[in-house]
């Protein structure tokens, strides 16, 4: 044991020149604890509520019903103030999301004890033992009368966030951000829930949970640019999945006629406020279906989210109320881009003109045909307009090679994407079942990959054999459960409901 100590301290001297006073402070409490025999970093702690059980449990109860019961406690949590009178001592521990008051007496505690908490700093992971009882302001409080070391800090805590600089710090160290901020705490705990009811709202409903391959040899589902790998012992190239769609309509094929997926997703694009490179969404596919039948069930899921969460539906998003009362608006994808774009009608009369005009909107990468004209022009003028749930159906059947066309409008096709507060958030289609069609668009998206588009779709001929032997009619459907997060906690950035966001190294 000696040894161990020996070299920690060995260890510690090697920075100890890089420390601060304050946290040369803090390491030589930690050597004078250990050099009374005391455990400060134990293997195992006797709890009885965490601090927010206890201010959820116990919180009710007047000062009457605490004095005539005694409710005894023992509770871990991070020392966050310290306000030291004399021979008592109030302090407030915290978890991630509540705080309770400790009292901490001489006479209760012990002269030798109670000097002890002197080594104690705000930051540290402790336990207290005692019995609640409201002080004179009403405020719930543990009278300690046993306390101990659970983890001790050796840096102090941030005083407060403020500015940019300290937002991204929030990111880089989420730890500091959950200790410092309920508010953090909650979002992440929103997102646990929204999960959680989407798991249960697809089980009840007789979908299958199931898991498809994160590596891939051909990236399939979406028009995105991968990410590479080389695999040594197979000696072949792989890709991160863009997303599973190609492999959950395999199961389709296979028999199982409802399942879903809450995936994983890695595309190697740009970060902003809405976009990070790895992603989580839930995927679902239901034989039998079409993308009319799927917005209304995109309605009833959303709506039941709605009422998990807030109670209700409507929330607020930023200066907007969101609204998931039913039904929703729908609107065809030439319609949105006339109505929101701002620009003259006469201008869709010339495909060559406005392909021009997309091209400076996103100088580098320029569409190259008047469908991808129209979707740059969606992306750039007229989503960010939209804010109360609207599904944009009918787009161009060019940007949409997995979706059947609509019989009435062939270059139109079966497919949605729903937009909330200038988001895409669910994207879905009435799936492609002809295997010869299929081919053929895989083999247009092709074309277009040899001019340069790296987000088209590669030629996936397994997918298409399994084709071959019969997809029933299919409706599909993707959500991205990041951007569903922000909508629901009243978050601008991705960064937010993300709790390891992708950052450039320092």
């Amino acid at each position: 044991m000696s040894e161990q100590h020996n070299k920690k301290d060995r260890e510690l001297k090697l920075v100890q020149e890089e420390l601060s006073d304050q946290e040369q402070i803090r390491l030589e409490k930690w050597r004078k604890l250990r050099g009374q025999g005391l455990e400060v970093f134990p293997h195992l702690a006797e709890v009885s509520h965490s601090v927010f059980e206890a201010v959820r449990d116990f919180s009710a109860l007047s000062k009457e019903e605490l004095e005539k019961d005694e409710y005894r406690v023992k509770v871990p949590g991070r020392v966050m103030t310290i306000r030291k009178m004399g021979r008592a001592t109030f302090f407030h521990i915290a978890d991630c999301r509540s705080r309770l008051q400790v009292y901490l007496r001489e006479d209760q505690v012990g002269p030798e004890n109670y000097r002890l908490f002197d080594l104690f700093d705000i930051g540290d992971v402790i336990l207290v033992e005692g019995r609640l009882f409201r002080t004179r302001t009403g405020e719930l409080t543990v009278l300690a009368e046993k306390f101990g070391f659970l983890a001790k800090s050796f840096h102090p805590l941030p005083e407060k966030w403020h500015g940019l600089q300290d937002v991204e710090l929030r990111y880089r160290k989420r730890y500091l951000d959950l200790i410092m901020n309920p508010e953090s705490s909650e979002t992440f705990i929103i997102r646990s829930r929204i999960v959680s009811s989407l798991r249960k709202f697809f089980d009840d409903r007789g979908f299958l949970e199931v898991e498809t391959p994160m590596m891939q040899v051909i990236p399939g589902g979406a028009l995105a640019r991968p990410f590479k790998t080389f695999h040594n012992a197979l000696g072949i190239d792989l890709y991160l999945r863009i997303a599973p769609e190609l492999y959950l309509k395999r199961l389709v094929v296979g028999g199982l006629e409802k399942v879903y997926e809450i995936n994983r997703n890695f595309r190697n694009e740009g970060v902003d406020s809405q976009h990070n490179p790895e992603f989580t969404m839930l995927e679902f596919y239901q034989a039998y279906i079409d993308y009319n039948r799927l917005m209304d069930l995109t309605e009833e899921l959303f709506l039941h989210l709605a009422l998990e969460i807030h109670g209700q539906e409507e929330f607020p998003y930023g200066q907007a109320t969101i609204s998931f009362r039913r039904p929703w608006k729908r609107l065809k994808f030439l319609e949105a881009i006339k109505l929101y774009s701002g620009l003259a009608p006469a201008r869709f009369d010339d495909p060559g003109a406005l392909i021009e005009f997309a091209g400076t909107l996103t100088p580098d990468k320029k569409p190259t045909s008047y469908a991808r004209a129209l979707d740059v022009i969606f992306d750039k003028l007229v989503k960010d307009k939209i804010v109360q749930p609207t599904f944009i159906i009918n787009p161009p059947r060019e940007i949409s090679p997995l979706a059947k066309a609509d019989p009435a409008h062939p270059d139109e096709a079966c497919r949605f994407e729903l937009i909330i507060a200038g988001m895409e958030i669910a994207n879905a289609f009435s799936e492609l079942t002809d295997p010869f069609e299929q081919r053929q668009r895989f083999e247009e998206q092709a074309a277009m990959r040899q001019t340069g588009d790296e987000e088209s779709h590669l030629v996936d001929l397994d997918y298409v054999e399994a084709l071959e032997y019969g997809l029933p009619p299919t409706g599909g459907e993707g959500i991205g459960i990041d951007r569903l997060t922000m909508i629901l906690a009243n978050r601008k950035s991705i960064r937010e409901v993300i709790l390891f966001p992708l950052l450039k190294p320092r």
